[in-house]
């Protein structure tokens, strides 16, 4: 399903690889010395204390000329991955849809889309990732040129931390249920804010035997995310337009339920109610898992306010609040004992020829290793 990309198109986005990685190593590190040599001093003076909240260590970073072209830099970095990608898809869009619904059509019960799903206020006033019209967007009947355009520019954001085809962290999450519960085979997977099934796919092709539901609110996400997965040969994976919210499905009917950088899309009461949900669905002797970026809990104020620039600077209104929410809190408030809850992290598995990250190059939420949050429901074990 991936757009067909000329040498033009294939050396932006080789630029901009490039470009996102050299901010990362090289100018992002820059920051810090910023903030210990001026900035910090700087409030001292001013002050009479060290700053000590992220917002006080943005106020005293806000005029400083390295701190100033490093954020430029990467909001026209989002920018620019926005107009490569856009540029490459809409010029095919027509094309693209065509390709959809051929592959769409061979195995059309995979795919359920349903007109009369709301999009919440809180996604449909954003552009998230700077996206116009964000995962919504629809030019043309049946387009998919919104899902082509994030398929296209992800790699490129992420310098290929994630994998070739942008899996790692379901790969990883494979991987970690086989570790922690070896020989478990579960009937019935539920994944939330599925996207493209950049995620989902892993873990249907891990297990084979089960049925996996992606569900997500986005139309042309889920029509190119059926496509790329029968492209793939993937053929146990119903994509379903519904509501994290408010699911259409029985009580305890899900044996594995996760999301994978979703939740920090929603808003404070968006994320009660998908825990609820979660909780509601998920199956004796089940599990739940939620990979997300680090709360900000225990991080030094300077690191926090680096963590925080999406929030700010990339269209990501709910990111702050998200990152201070207490989640295992959420999922004692669910009715999960203490015991039941766990904290661990996830690391990406890639392929043998992609680049690894490790703790010390993560880039501020970019990197290929996740803080997952979860639940084991009565009887099982983690």
């Amino acid at each position: 399903m991936s757009a067909a990309a000329t040498h033009d198109d294939i050396a932006r986005f080789n630029f901009l690889a490039n470009f996102n990685k050299y901010m990362a190593t090289a100018v992002a590190p820059g920051n810090a010395v910023a903030f210990r040599e001026r900035a910090e001093p700087a409030w001292i003076r001013q002050q009479g204390e060290a700053p000590q909240t992220r917002s006080e260590v943005r106020r005293a970073m806000a005029p400083d000329p390295h701190y100033r072209f490093w954020s430029a830099l990467r909001r026209c970095g989002m920018e620019m991955r926005q107009q490569a990608g856009r540029s490459l898809v809409l010029r095919q869009k027509e094309s693209l849809r065509d390709r959809a619904r051929e592959l769409n059509a061979r195995l059309p019960s995979g795919l359920r889309l349903d007109a009369s799903i709301k999009i919440p206020r809180y996604q449909s006033e954003l552009d998230n990732h700077c996206m116009p019209g964000s995962y919504y967007a629809e030019y043309i009947d049946a387009d998919v040129s919104a899902a082509a355009n994030y398929d296209a520019g992800m790699f490129a954001t992420t310098t290929g931390l994630f994998g070739r085809y942008l899996d790692g962290a379901g790969r990883g999450t494979a991987a970690w249920l086989q570790r922690t519960r070896p020989g478990w085979q579960p009937k019935r997977i539920l994944d939330l804010g599925c996207g493209v099934g950049h995620n989902t796919v892993p873990l249907a092709r891990a297990f084979p035997a089960a049925l996996v539901v992606a569900v997500d609110l986005a139309a042309p996400m889920l029509r190119y995310g059926h496509a790329r997965a029968v492209g793939m040969g993937v053929d146990n994976i119903c994509f379903q337009q519904a509501n994290a919210e408010a699911l259409p499905f029985e009580a305890q009917s899900f044996d594995f339920i996760y999301s994978t950088m979703f939740l920090h899309e929603t808003s404070h009461v968006a994320l009660r109610n998908i825990f609820g949900e979660a909780s509601r669905l998920l199956a004796a002797g089940g599990v739940q898992v939620h990979l997300e970026q680090p709360p900000y809990r225990g991080m030094t104020a300077f690191e926090q306010f680096m963590r925080d620039w999406d929030g700010y600077y990339n269209n990501e209104p709910f990111w702050s609040a998200l990152h201070e929410t207490d989640l295992p809190r959420l999922l004692i408030e669910q009715g999960y004992s203490a015991e039941a809850v766990f904290e661990t992290e996830i690391h990406a598995m890639v392929e043998d020829e992609m680049p690894k990250v490790g703790v010390e190059t993560e880039d501020f939420g970019r990197g290929g290793l996740w803080y997952a949050c979860g639940a084991s429901s009565q009887g099982a074990s983690t």
